[in-house]
């Protein structure tokens, strides 16, 4: 069974359903016609039964028993009304006399004489058997007392064969039909097999060609309005080679721009090293004002390209591993720590802050790194001896410059990946650092805002969802 098991396992989809639905309609029709061979069968032997129990009745019945008994010891009493073409009287003793009229004689079993035997002349018994040449009869059994108070049998019967030759046909019919059955619902699964698998062979084929040749603009055509299983299998495949299209457009894109933001820095490095190389090869020494120059810029490129790549890992790492380092965060105690990095990487400017209580679910380093992000933009574009105002309340954020402010038109520019003002080229950056930013107040549920604010300057407003206190469990 276990190997029959697995064979059917083995088999396509189709040519399982065709055999599931085949086996239910042959277990059906089968049923059918089983039932309807037991109810004929039982009207037919009905009808036999109406035909014997007429033969009890007759006015000769007396006078054929008589005859019949002519040779015997024992005479029944009373008028039993007997007429029959094809039947017998049984003594206890077993001795059969046949009643006139009749042509052969049915074989007597030891349970008719039983039957005799325990005088129940009430009940009339019914059994197939056979004559004395083998021919099968329905047998009726009638018990009768006699004036000695024995009893006698009178035994008749209703040859067979024309019922059996019917139930023969019967059954080969139903059998015929069965068969034809099976076999038309053998052929209507596999038919319907192969117009419901269709959606699935076109997946197959789908998959299959994106597998060899990486094309995810193949789409699966889908009804609007199916809902069915393989409909919502074959939008999911839709959305999912969507999805992979985008990430990889996005991801190429990433690439591409993180190529060209990295050629310049290490165009500059080169140039810086080659001068020093060259000079250190001819044995011409760079004037020290001149060396300490580029040094200092080699310095500076190494650290915007180590600020570069960091941004770039950030931006590489996936959900999954975001998701494992969440936990409840001191928003507060966040803001406090980027606000004392501000104030080191701008030292001239004066920074105000009026920082609340508020307790949120995010990644805490990512957080941090997403608030210092905006405090850098702001110490970048503040004049020297700016003010820059930082307020948290209730979960919001605001942190305002007065600063040149950005243009209306670049505004909704400000969040894309390796996007930089033209104005702020000349600047340090990588142009990731508000990317950054958004995509980790997303994570966390919330959302960032840059907005030129009145009277100049620019004001980045982060919305966050928590609570004025910290949850029990982190207590």
């Amino acid at each position: 069974m276990n190997s029959l098991a697995r064979r059917f396992r083995t088999l396509p989809i189709r040519a399982r359903l065709s055999m599931l639905v085949a086996a239910a309609v042959a277990f059906a029709v089968a049923a059918v016609s089983v039932t309807c061979w037991f109810i004929v069968q039982g009207k037919l032997y009905d009808q036999l039964r109406t035909d014997l129990e007429r033969q009890q009745h007759g006015p000769a019945v007396v006078s054929a028993i008589d005859v019949a008994l002519a040779d015997c010891s024992e005479t029944p009493q009373g008028n039993t009304n007997y007429r029959s073409n094809y039947g017998q009287v049984v003594t206890t003793d077993g001795t059969i006399c046949l009643m006139p009229g009749s042509t052969d004689e049915i074989k007597v079993t030891q349970d008719d004489k039983n039957v005799i035997k325990n005088g129940d002349t009430g009940t009339l018994y019914f059994r197939n058997g056979t004559d004395k040449d083998g021919a099968a009869v329905r047998v009726m059994t009638q018990v009768f007392p006699t004036r000695s108070g024995s009893y006698i049998g009178l035994v008749n019967a209703l040859p067979l064969k024309s019922t059996q030759n019917t139930l023969n046909d019967l059954a080969l019919i139903l059998l015929l039909v069965s068969g034809i059955g099976v076999l038309g619902a053998g052929a209507a699964g596999l038919a319907v097999a192969r117009a419901g698998l269709r959606p699935i062979d076109e997946l197959t084929e789908a998959v299959e060609h994106v597998a060899r040749t990486e094309d995810l603009s193949v789409r699966i055509p889908v009804e609007e309005e199916a809902d069915d299983e393989v409909a919502r299998l074959s939008r999911s495949f839709n959305s999912m080679t969507t999805s992979l299209a985008s990430s990889r457009e996005l991801q190429q894109q990433l690439i591409a721009d993180a190529g060209h933001e990295l050629r310049t820095p290490l165009t500059s490095l080169r140039t810086n090293i080659e001068l020093l190389t060259r000079s250190e090869e001819t044995g011409r020494p760079i004037p020290p004002a001149d060396r300490k120059a580029l040094l200092a810029s080699v310095k500076a490129q190494m650290t915007e390209l180590a600020s570069l790549i960091g941004d770039l890992q950030e931006l590489s790492r996936s959900e999954g591993q975001r998701g494992e380092r969440v936990q409840v965060v001191a928003l507060q105690d966040t803001v406090e720590a980027a606000l004392n990095r501000a104030r080191l990487r701008g030292p001239e400017l004066k920074i105000t802050a009026d920082v609340r209580p508020w307790f949120v679910r995010a990644e805490p380093s990512a957080l941090e790194r997403a608030i210092v992000n905006i405090l850098d933009n702001a110490v970048k574009f503040s004049p020297e001896g700016g003010t820059i105002d930082v307020a948290l309340a209730r979960g919001v954020l605001t942190v305002r410059d007065h600063g040149p402010g950005i243009p209306e038109d670049e505004l909704p520019h400000v969040f894309d990946r390796f996007w930089r003002s033209p104005s702020a080229r000349a600047l340090p950056g990588s142009g990731l650092g508000l990317s950054i930013v958004a995509r980790t107040v997303q994570q966390a549920g919330g959302e960032v805002t840059l907005a030129r604010a009145e009277g100049g300057g620019t004001v980045a407003t982060v919305r966050l969802p928590g609570a004025l206190t910290a949850p029990p469990e982190t207590m």
